[in-house]
C-alpha cells in the first residue's frame, strides 16, 4: 500500500463544519419531513450489487448447490451495509470521495499512480461485466449479435452520463432507481411463481460448504457483492449530491461552508441529519440489493437444481423458460438488461473519479468511455465465452477489495479526516473484521483459482 501523510499533515481533507443556527435543534427537525430528499446517492451506487457478474454467481450457486450457499448471500448484504456507509460518510463528512482523499495523502507521484493503476483496472473489469451482461440481454431479448449488444449497451451508457453532467445527480438517481425497479421486477417475480421450501431456505442460513468448489462460489458470491468501485463511487455519489451553497453557485468548498441544502428549499441540513440520513438510505438500498440477490439464488434452487446446461447465463434463461414458461424468462432477460444499463453507467462514473482524484485529471467523457469500452468488445468480438468472462472479470475484481476497504476503514477511523464523525471503535472493529473476512475469502478465491482446484 503506498505510503500516506501523517494527520497532522494532511493538506486537503477538511471536515465540514456545522454553523450554528438559531434554534438549532428546531432547524434540524425542520428538515426531517423532507428527509426522503435526500435518500438516493446508496440506491444509485447499490445498483453495484446487482450487477450482471451477481447474477452469474447467484444462478450458478443456485442451480449447483441449492441453497447451501444463501448464508453467503445475507452475510455479504450485512458486510456490503457497512462498507457503503462508511464510505457515503466520508463523502458527506469531508465533501470528497475516496480517490480525492487518497490522492491528497499518498505522498509519493508514483505511488500515487500505481494505486490508481490498480483502481482503474478494477473499474474497467467491473465494466468488463456489464457491457457482457448487457450484449448477453439483448441477444436473448432480441437476438441482438453479442459485439452489437456490447456497443449499444455503452452507447446507452454514455447518454446516461451525460444525463448526470447536464442535468444534475438527482436526474441520474431517478433514472438509476427506474432501472432498480425493472431489475427487481425481472429477478424476483419468478420467485412468487415458484416459491422456495422454507425448510430449505432456513437450513441454507447455516454457514457450511460442500466441497471447494462450494468454497469457490461462495469467494465468487462475495467477490461479485463486495467491489472495489462502488465503494469508491458511493463516496463521489455523496459528495455531488450533497453540494454546499457556495458549491451550487459554482464556487469552491472552503472551510467555512454552509451544510447541504434540500432540493428545492432554501433549508441548511446539518451534517449530523446527513449522515443519519444515510443510514436509511444505505440500509433500503442493501435491503432491496440483498432481496433481489436472494431470490436470484432461490430462483435457481427451485428451478434449475440438476439441470443441465445452467452453467451459463444463455442455459439459465433456457431452463427458466422450460420450468416457468416464456414470460418469467423474458422478465429475467429483461431485468438482466436493465442490470447491464444501470451498473455500466456507474461503473463509468467510478472510473471517471478515480482518475480525476487521484491524478488529478478530466479526461472527455466521451474518450474516457470509448476506451474503457475496447476490452469488452474485443472479448466479444473474438467469441470468448461471456459467462466465463464475467466470472474472470470477478477474479480480477478480488485484488482491488483490500486496497480499497482497508484505507476506508482506516480514514474513517480518524478524528483528523471526520472529527466528531469518526467511527466508534465498535464500527472500526465491525469494519476491521470485514476486512480480513473478505480479504482472506478473496485469497483463497485467487488460489483456487490459479492452483486450478
Amino acid at each position: 500500500m503506498p505510503k500516506m501523510l501523517d494527520d497532522e499533515t494532511e493538506p486537503t481533507t477538511t471536515v465540514r463544519p456545522e454553523r450554528p443556527h438559531r434554534g438549532g435543534r428546531r432547524r434540524a427537525e425542520a428538515s426531517l419531513p423532507r428527509v426522503a430528499w435526500l435518500i438516493g446517492p446508496a440506491l444509485v451506487a447499490g445498483v453495484a450489487y446487482l450487477d450482471p457478474g451477481n447474477v452469474a454467481s447467484n444462478m450458478t450457486a443456485g442451480a449447483q448447490y441449492g441453497y447451501l450457499l444463501v448464508w453467503v448471500v445475507v452475510l455479504g448484504n450485512v458486510m456490503a451495509w457497512l462498507i457503503q456507509y462508511l464510505s457515503a460518510k466520508l463523502g458527506i463528512v469531508t465533501g470528497r470521495s475516496l480517490p480525492e482523499v487518497l490522492g491528497g495523502r499518498i505522498r509519493n507521484r508514483w505511488g500515487r499512480r500505481a494505486y490508481w493503476l490498480q483502481a482503474e483496472l478494477v473499474a474497467m473489469a467491473t465494466d468488463l461485466a456489464e457491457v457482457i451482461g448487457g450484449a448477453v440481454a439483448l441477444n436473448l431479448l432480441f437476438g441482438v449479435p453479442l459485439v452489437w449488444g456490447g456497443l449499444i449497451t455503452g452507447a446507452v451508457s454514455i447518454v446516461l452520463l451525460v444525463l448526470q453532467s447536464k442535468r444534475g445527480p438527482r436526474t441520474f438517481e431517478f433514472v438509476i432507481m427506474g432501472l432498480l425497479a425493472i431489475i427487481t421486477i425481472g429477478f424476483t417475480v419468478g420467485v412468487f411463481i415458484a416459491p422456495p421450501d422454507p425448510a430449505g431456505l432456513l437450513a441454507g442460513l447455516v454457514p457450511r460448504f460442500a466441497d471447494a468448489n462450494s468454497v469457490l462460489l461462495a469467494a465468487s458470491i462475495l467477490g461479485a457483492t463486495i467491489m472495489p468501485h462502488a465503494i469508491y463511487a458511493h463516496s463521489a455519489l455523496s459528495r455531488d449530491r450533497f453540494a454546499t451553497r457556495g458549491e451550487q453557485a459554482g464556487g469552491r468548498r472552503t472551510t467555512s461552508d454552509s451544510p447541504a441544502l434540500l432540493p428545492g428549499t432554501a433549508t441548511d441540513v446539518p451534517t449530523d441529519v446527513l449522515v443519519r440520513a444515510t443510514r436509511w438510505d444505505v440500509s433500503i438500498a442493501m435491503a432491496i440489493a440483498g432481496t433481489v440477490n436472494l431470490c436470484i439464488l432461490l430462483l435457481a434452487a427451485v428451478n434449475l437444481a440438476g439441470v443441465e446446461g445452467t452453467d451459463s447465463l444463455e442455459g439459465a434463461y433456457a431452463a427458466l423458460g422450460a420450468a416457468l414458461g416464456p414470460v418469467i424468462a423474458t422478465l429475467f432477460a429483461v431485468g438482466l438488461l436493465a442490470s447491464g444499463l444501470a451498473s455500466t453507467s456507474v461503473g463509468a462514473y467510478a472510473g471517471a473519479e478515480i482518475m480525476h482524484g487521484l491524478l488529478h485529471v478530466r479526461v472527455p467523457l466521451l474518450a474516457r468511455r470509448l476506451v474503457t469500452l475496447i476490452p469488452a468488445l474485443v472479448i466479444l468480438w473474438l467469441g470468448f465465452d461471456p459467462t466465463l468472462s464475467l466470472v474472470l472479470s470477478q477474479v480480477v475484481l478480488s485484488f482491488g477489495i483490500p486496497f480499497a476497504l482497508i484505507p476506508l476503514v482506516s480514514l474513517t477511523a480518524k478524528s483528523g479526516v471526520l472529527g466528531r464523525w469518526r467511527n466508534h471503535w465498535a464500527t472500526t472493529a465491525a469494519g476491521i473484521a470485514a476486512s480480513v473476512f473478505l480479504i482472506t475469502l478473496n485469497g483463497v478465491l485467487l488460489w483456487l483459482v490459479f492452483t486450478g482446484a
